[in-house]
């Protein structure tokens, strides 16, 4: 919500009252202390919730002047989990008010959760066909999908089609006593978006229903005429990108180049993992649709082998010269087998993209067995080596090793593994909280993997309460000798970034060194630069004082010794060695689904060589896929980068659009974040934003109707035009140049010729360490964004990210659109027919702006950086005030000097302050924005509100005026309106 003083108790109040009603309170609604506005990563421009998480658009819908947006909310926490349905409502797509919590998850009469309220969607039944609302007054119907939990009595583990609804705009909602309405006995049946067909020749109209079966690739679809009673339509897929698994589809007709008589139908299918840019991301399908079928015409179906050589294609049933190294006593020979394999193994979801009779598939007895499988040397004779590649994204890195191997040096403690009977309070630990309660849990001999030996410290087990242990491990002093300038250990379990989970080493009382888990039950090695305490007195501390889900650490030998540990590998990899070095590396994208990669080796011609696959991970997605190993003149294309996607960015996801939009305006509203990382972003007392929403229109290219997208027009009204920066009509020399506006919240239009350089563009959210970078790279064609040093980006090994996208310039000219926003980028390309979204987290005050060219120099045809309003928690931009507004001289101005005004229409005149800028003056009701008036350092003191048509009874309106330092409360004034 647009939150400042007089609205931040209200939302808080609304919270604990949605908590109280599920039997909890959020833990973030007791932080009362910390302004939204004031956490460092809070976006201005886009929605995110006051607290807690946040994930899927749900129910978008427009109705009597309102914009509905209903999203995937946890309501107790800022980590996905109990699932329900948030709410907030805006007259623009600008401003938004969080409404209390729409439709909670279902608990039975104990209090424990049996469903939880996963996507879907709402509509306005304006025939009242469900009978939920009258003719004269319809009824919103959601339509979502029961996430059934494993307590519940009937259902236990299976997702189904439920209704709830609303008679009072969206504000409560009542579930249907019949729930669930639509179930095939799936647990993976969900998502759903309804909408009205009519059929144009015959004039039938009906409720059709898009679901997913996820993990089979297929949306299907379902017909009903009182959303109550479904048929089963068609099915379509699996087609294009097969990723990980399918949600969140959307079906909708759109004209062509505004052509009435031209309508095609989009077909929106998001997946996760497996996107263009991996993890998350939306694709779409161009086609025809009758009322029962989906018919595509974008579906890429080429599957013949690109140009060159094959060196492997393992098509005839053996390994061939190929080194196998299958795990010792594995019963399933795992993980490659005895031979190629023919497509999908036992329990595996389906195998897609190879080609021929074989391939290989390290999912020999699940994700379980590591091992190695090694091709025959070769000589490198031509310029690319091109393979098929899926399954696990977990890839080589250097400097890691296979195995499990501590360092050199002196290992600590004996490394837990302590005569049994002595526990390790008997060894000189200090032991308290839960711990203390039964000494003989400690050390364990349970939980984690990658221990060494028999015996850890577990926190999760050295207590008689699991998770919910609180508590320290300390152990006696140790002197770190002179040459011991490391201290290495096996850490494990959960993670927390509030100091509240971690290991430490104490050096006179104080902590020096921290180190919290992975949020995984692996152990791996940790090492701290110790070199600095030589001589001195250290303990170590296993401090937890977390609860809930991983609430627990697992530690494990500890070595002091000249180097640091070597990081065991997690990988699922493929790799070009030559002379026993790896200089060429790939993996997949957590996909069973492989995809062309292509490798230059040119600089190895003349040298040989061999292809070796690792598979060195026991876990989720801990397998590689490879087929068709080929030596080619050229690059093989990958497949995926011919199928159409909404976004090419890491943070655009579970994208549908708005049902019942006036003017047959098709607006679409994504989630920006992305499963690989999210539950990690590090904000603070909440989680995840939506992208801004986007105006989406079919246009003609050469390939055939395709999608064009750009923000929706009432953004403008943001936009500071006065403040505004332009430049254009010259060089941009070979470097980097600082413009002199800065800004995080900022609107950025350029037009560049790339000329004789390599790479040109502009760089935002930057300081001197670090910047986010836009740019356009000539060998390659392609528009990218690099946020591998955009400030904090260490949070989680997924998040350094280069994402780019083919983008041909238009008479050697590249336009860009790029919208800033304190921890995101969005950028606009080509006609808005290619996007990249991507978040972003800056250093603390980065916000300078710049220009750069790599390999020559470049043109900068025209720049204007428009500076924007705030629509969210802070709504005046950059002015200079050191101070809030001054006060100002509020007047209503009614029909009659006395009694009440006659007509409902009158005038409330704000006479603004001398000395620090007003920015922006709200007018409020009922706690509620109704009007607001952005000004200028030229604006007149002086300016009114118009009020017309104010319903009889007794109104109390309220004045707010902002800056950026701060808000004035410019007080209460009633009228009266005759009956």
């Amino acid at each position: 919500m647009t939150t400042v003083s007089r609205w931040k108790p209200l939302a808080i109040a609304a919270a604990i009252a949605s908590a109280t009603a599920l039997g909890g309170l959020p833990p973030a609604a007791a932080e009362t202390a910390v302004d939204p506005a004031d956490e460092q990563y809070r976006p201005y421009l886009h929605f995110s919730p006051e607290q807690n998480w946040m994930n899927d658009p749900n129910g978008l819908v427009y109705h009597d002047g309102t914009w509905h947006l209903f999203f995937q909310h946890n309501p107790e926490g800022t980590r996905w989990g109990n699932m329900s349905w948030g709410h907030a409502t805006s007259t623009d797509l600008v401003h938004w008010d969080e409404q209390p919590l729409a439709i909670p998850q279902t608990f039975d009469e104990d209090g424990v959760a049996i469903e939880d309220i996963f996507s879907g969607s709402v509509v306005v039944d304006d025939g009242n066909t469900s009978g939920f609302g009258t003719a004269d007054d319809p009824a919103m119907v959601a339509i979502y999908t029961s996430a059934y939990t494993p307590a519940h009595p009937t259902h236990a583990g299976i997702q189904a089609q439920s209704l709830a609804y609303s008679t009072d705009d969206g504000q409560t909602w009542t579930k249907h006593e019949g729930n669930p309405v639509l179930d095939r006995g799936s647990a993976n049946f969900r998502d759903p978006k309804v909408i009205r067909y009519s059929d144009p020749t015959s004039g039938e109209s009906y409720w059709v229903m898009v679901a997913v079966e996820a993990t089979e690739y297929k949306v299907v679809l379902y017909r009903s005429d009182d959303l109550k009673n479904w048929t089963h339509l068609s099915d379509f897929g699996p087609a294009n990108a097969t990723g990980g698994i399918w949600e969140c589809p959307d079906l909708f007709p759109m004209a062509v180049d505004g052509d009435p008589t031209n309508i095609k139908w989009v077909l929106v299918v998001n997946l996760n993992p497996g996107s263009v840019a991996g993890g998350s991301g939306g694709q779409y399908f161009v086609g025809d649709f009758d009322g029962t079928t989906f018919t595509s015409e974008s579906t890429v179906t080429d599957d013949a082998l690109p140009a060159g050589d094959v060196f492997a294609s393992f098509d005839d049933g053996t390994w061939g010269d190929w080194v196998v190294g299958n795990e010792p006593g594995n019963w399933k020979d795992g993980p490659w087998g005895l031979q190629p394999a023919s497509g999908t193994l036992p329990g595996q979801n389906p195998v897609s993209g190879f080609v021929g009779a074989g391939l290989v598939n390290g999912f020999n007895d699940g994700d379980w067995p590591v091992g190695t499988l090694e091709s025959p040397t070769f000589t490198v004779e031509q310029e690319h080596v091109n393979l098929l590649v899926g399954g696990g994204d977990h890839p080589h890195v250097d400097g890691t090793q296979l195995g499990n191997e501590p360092p050199a040096g002196r290992l600590l403690f004996d490394g837990f593994e302590f005569p049994d009977g002595t526990n390790l309070a008997d060894t000189g630990w200090e032991v308290t909280g839960d711990f203390a309660a039964e000494p003989w849990r400690n050390p364990s001999t349970a939980g984690g993997d990658y221990y060494l030996g028999q015996k850890r410290l577990n926190t999760w087990e050295g207590g008689p309460k699991g998770d919910d242990n609180l508590g320290d491990l300390t152990s006696p002093a140790f002197t770190i000798e002179a040459g011991e300038d490391h201290l290495s250990f096996l850490l494990g379990g959960g993670k927390r970034t509030d100091g509240s989970l971690e290991v430490r080493l104490l050096v006179d009382g104080e902590v020096v060194r921290a180190a919290t888990g992975p949020e995984a039950g692996q152990l791996n090695w940790r090492s701290w630069d110790v070199s600095e305490f030589a001589g001195s007195e250290a303990r170590f501390q296993v401090h937890d004082g977390a609860t809930g889900g991983w609430g627990h650490l697992t530690v494990d030998h500890l070595v002091l010794g000249g180097e640091p540990a070597l990081v065991r590998s997690d990988e699922t990899s493929v790799n070009l060695v030559v002379d026993g070095e790896i200089v060429r590396t790939a993996t997949g994208r957590n996909s069973e689904n492989l995809d062309w990669v292509s490798w230059d080796v040119s600089e190895y011609i003349g040298q040989e060589a061999s292809v070796r696959l690792v598979d060195n991970n026991r876990f989720g997605w801990g397998h590689i896929l490879v087929d068709q190993v080929m030596f080619s003149d050229a690059a093989a294309a990958p497949r995926i980068e011919g199928y159409d996607w909404l976004d090419w960015g890491r943070d655009y996801y579970a994208t549908v659009s708005f049902s019942n939009a006036p003017d047959d305006r098709r607006v679409m509203l994504g989630w920006m974040n992305n499963w690989d990382y999210a539950n990690d972003i590090p904000t603070g007392s909440w989680r995840s934003a939506m992208a801004l929403p986007r105006d989406v229109e079919l246009v003609s290219t050469e390939r055939g109707p395709r999608l064009a997208q750009r923000v929706v027009p009432e953004f403008a009204e943001l936009e500071r035009p006065d403040v505004a920066y332009a430049d254009g009509a010259r060089a941009i020399a070979d470097g980097d140049e600082t413009l002199p506006i800065s800004g995080d919240v900022v609107r950025i239009d350029a037009v560049l010729t790339p000329g004789d350089a390599d790479a040109v563009g502009l760089s935002v959210l930057g300081d001197d360490e670090s910047a986010t970078r836009i740019g356009w790279d000539a060998a390659s064609a392609r528009l990218f964004v690099d946020r591998r040093d955009s400030g904090n980006t260490g949070f989680h090994p997924a998040f350094a990210s280069f994402d780019d996208a083919p983008v041909a310039l238009a008479d050697g000219k590249l336009a860009l659109t790029v919208y800033v926003d304190r921890a995101s980028v969005e950028v606009f390309a080509d006609g808005g027919r290619t996007t990249i979204t991507d978040q972003v987290f800056p250093n603390a005050g980065a916000d300078a702006i710049g220009l750069w060219a790599e390999g020559g120099d470049a043109w900068l045809e025209s720049l204007t950086v428009t500076p924007m309003h705030g629509a969210m928690y802070r709504e005046a931009g950059a002015d200079g005030a050191t101070a809030a507004p001054p006060t100002a001289e509020v007047t209503v101005l009614t029909g009659p000097r006395k009694g009440p005004d006659a007509d409902g229409d009158f005038e409330i005149k704000v006479k603004v302050g001398f000395g620090e800028p007003t920015t922006v003056v709200r007018l409020l009701e009922g706690g509620r924005v109704v009007d607001r008036e952005y000004r200028t350092a030229d604006s007149e003191r002086t300016f009114s509100f118009l009020v017309g048509g104010a319903s009889p009874g007794e109104h109390r309106y309220a004045i707010e005026l902002e800056n950026s330092a701060g808000v004035t409360d410019g007080g209460e004034h009633v009228v009266t309106v005759a009956g």
